[in-house]
């Protein structure tokens, strides 16, 4: 036999952790690295993500 493996479900707390600072707006940006360039305008282009709610936005340079 296998070992049997109790699986939990996470709490609301834990379900919710950090996003009601992002609700509010205070994001927590981190830059992703694969994607400096943007083809169809031919520009350099930062892109972000929040790496509590995953949010993505990008500027251009």
């Amino acid at each position: 036999m296998g070992d049997v493996i109790q699986f939990k479900r996470p709490s609301v707390a834990d379900r919710h952790k950090g996003k009601a600072l992002c609700q509010s707006g205070f994001h927590k940006w981190k830059i992703i690295k694969e994607q400096q360039f943007d083809v169809k305008q031919g520009k350099l282009m930062t892109v972000y993500q929040c790496t509590r709610c995953a949010k993505i936005k990008s500027k251009l340079l």
